[in-house]
């Protein structure tokens, strides 16, 4: 009622006001007002019903849908002291928006896209020809990848032009991916040991590969949609960063280790070739005989982690053209090997106090056993040379050890016999996977004789080390054992595993796989190498200071007729209670006689007068 006659007032005021004729065309107006307020009513409900989807797409696509993958950090690779190794840098992916860059009226988007070049070759160096090209060829793309890995300065850097309102006011359509590129500080350092990364985040030999699933994390995600006019919430889910391995790996000691074996095969390099190599192979592993940790793992030739597949340190500029790509690839597999725990070889000499051991430890051997040696011994019709072929003479255990007799040898290996001798080869882990935290390990159990299969010649050659294989940290775990009372520890390069923040997740203790001999053998058999470096093939280790013991090692390789040989020298100090193990070996080294372990025990001395100074090995008591 009161509405009623608050109309009625209305007309009542218009009459009084306007002519009739003026009444009647505001009435008009006003009626046609209503319809046209009403056809719009019906026309957005028809449309809605009809084609919301369509005109729903076509608001979406001018707002910028913020959909992006969080990486995660790659863990770190630490020595033993906390110094990384390999670690992870954040980078940045320079990505443009083509469609927001080239939004707005002409004479804006002509002001954006000046000052957007501007702003990216000052930042970034990606030239405004790369940018015109990027705009022509994808306009409508809201992802283009216009430069990869940006640093943090440089990322730093756009960010404070773009708070420059005055000059970069119109900057837009360019945005920042985080990213990681995985980095090696110290280039080919343990190079061998700890392996690199290829494309999304996969291990490549080493310890990236072993522990490949540890080092990597998962990926976060955030959704959400972001216009310039509202603000939408987000909904983020962070990426799980991978986990730190702590290595037993010392920093230092391997820089030593590395620093002689690239002086030794510098020094035999041939000089008319800069591109030569002074043996094929140069390795050298240094354990605690207690634990099994490993605390230096290097072999020659080496790479650049940060660079893996650079041949040019090798191969000229020629012979790299004349290569084919499967070629190239042979030749860097050979270089991402890992000598120390991939490749077998016959053991030589360094065996011999296996044998004797074996042979003390089963009752065999009584200690006080003499031999003669003149020079060479006939067994099942073949005469096999000792390495003196003038002969020993007569000579004791210890004696045998020092002074490498094969003849000897092979009278020992006789009295113990095929089946006792293999049992004690697998005791010492020979023809076993040693379980190493490392991938690639060399398998030699088809390169043993079965005990009923073995005969004479092939006992007598075994026992003073040919006509079987084993690989370095084989023959290393299995020497550990002799020194130190006879407990095989199980070879290990990480100790420990930590989360992102630094929490301890796993410790890795030393596995005490079994024991081998006892501790009455091991002394005696310390005893033998003892006198090895004392007065033997090894004295030329010595390092004033330290009592020293070990055994050298030479072996034929196949085919004997090629004159090939590979030398080593394994010895540990200090005598009576071993802290360290040092292990060389040199696999055809560039020089007229192979045959020549002084070579090892040459490069093993110069580890050693370093390296225990260092690592405060107990010196000898001064009287």
């Amino acid at each position: 009622m009161a509405k009623k006659r608050r109309t009625k007032k209305r007309f009542q005021y218009i009459r009084q006001k306007f002519p009739k004729k003026m009444q009647k065309k505001l009435v008009l107006v006003f009626m046609l007002t209503i319809l046209a307020f009403a056809f719009l009513v019906l026309r957005a409900t028809f449309l809605n019903a009809a084609e919301g989807d369509k005109y729903t797409k076509v608001v979406l696509d001018q707002q910028q849908y913020d959909s992006r993958t969080i990486p995660f950090k790659r863990g770190d690779i630490l020595d033993a002291s906390g110094t990384k190794l390999a670690t992870s840098e954040r980078v940045y992916n320079v990505i443009l928006d083509a469609k927001v860059l080239l939004s707005g009226k002409e004479k804006e988007v002509k002001k954006a896209k000046k000052q957007t070049a501007e702003a990216l070759e000052l930042c970034f160096g990606i030239t405004k020809e790369e940018l015109y090209t990027a705009l022509e060829e994808k306009p409508n793309s809201r992802y283009i990848v216009l430069k990869k890995q940006a640093t943090y300065e440089q990322e730093q850097a756009f960010e404070k032009l773009e708070e420059d309102e005055k000059n970069y006011g119109s900057l837009k359509g360019v945005w920042m991916e985080e990213d990681y590129v995985r980095t090696y500080p110290y280039s080919s350092l343990a190079a061998d040991l700890i392996g690199f990364t290829a494309s999304g985040n996969v291990g490549n030999s080493g310890l990236e590969a072993y522990y490949n699933d540890v080092l990597n994390g998962t990926d976060g995600r955030e959704y959400g949609y972001l216009d310039e006019t509202s603000t939408v919430e987000k909904i983020v889910k962070e990426a799980t960063d991978g986990q730190t391995l702590v290595t037993s790996i010392d920093l230092n000691l391997q820089t030593i280790v590395e620093k002689y074996i690239k002086e030794f095969n510098d020094a035999h390099k041939d000089e008319n070739d800069p591109t030569s190599l002074g043996s094929k192979n140069t390795a050298v592993m240094i354990m605690r005989p207690n634990t099994g940790e490993i605390l230096a793992m290097a072999s020659y030739p080496s790479y650049d982690l940060n660079n893996p597949r650079d041949l040019s340190q090798y191969f000229t500029e020629e012979e790299l053209e004349a290569m084919s790509d499967e070629d190239k690839i042979e030749e860097m597999n050979k270089l991402w090997r890992n000598f120390c725990v991939s490749d077998t070889y016959e053991p030589g000499s360094t065996m011999k106090p296996f044998t004797v051991a074996a042979g003390l430890n089963d009752g065999t051997l009584k200690g006080d056993e003499t031999y003669y040696c003149g020079g060479s011994l006939n067994v099942g019709g073949w005469n096999i040379a000792c390495n003196n072929v003038k002969g020993h003479k007569t000579l004791g255990l210890k004696e045998a050890i020092a002074h490498s007799c094969n003849v000897a040898l092979m009278e020992i290996g006789a009295a113990i016999g095929p089946q006792e001798f293999s049992k004690y080869q697998h005791i010492f882990g020979f023809g076993e996977y040693t379980g190493i935290d490392l991938p690639g390990e060399g398998s030699t159990a088809n390169m043993l004789f079965d005990p009923d299969k073995m005969v004479s010649t092939d006992l007598a050659t075994n026992a003073f080390g040919q006509n079987f294989n084993v690989t370095m940290v084989q023959l290393a775990a299995g020497f550990c054992s002799l020194i130190n009372g006879g407990n095989y520890y199980e070879p290990h390069v990480v100790k420990q595993i930590k989360d992102a923040n630094g929490n301890v997740v796993e410790n890795i203790d030393p596995v005490l796989v079994k024991k081998t001999i006892s501790e009455e053998t091991s002394k005696t058999i310390r005893e033998y190498m003892y006198e090895t470096v004392k007065t033997g093939s090894g004295k030329n280790a010595q390092v004033e200071g330290y009592d020293i013991g070990g055994k050298t090692g030479t072996a034929e390789k196949h085919p004997r007729s090629e004159g090939k040989n590979l030398v080593s020298f394994i010895s540990y100090a200090p005598q009576e209670n071993p802290e360290i193990m040092v292990y060389v070996v040199i696999d055809e080294p560039n020089v007229s006689n192979q045959a020549n372990s002084g070579l090892a025990v040459s490069l093993s001395q110069k580890i050693m007068a370093e390296a225990f100074p260092y690592l405060n090995i107990t010196k000898v008591e001064q009287e």
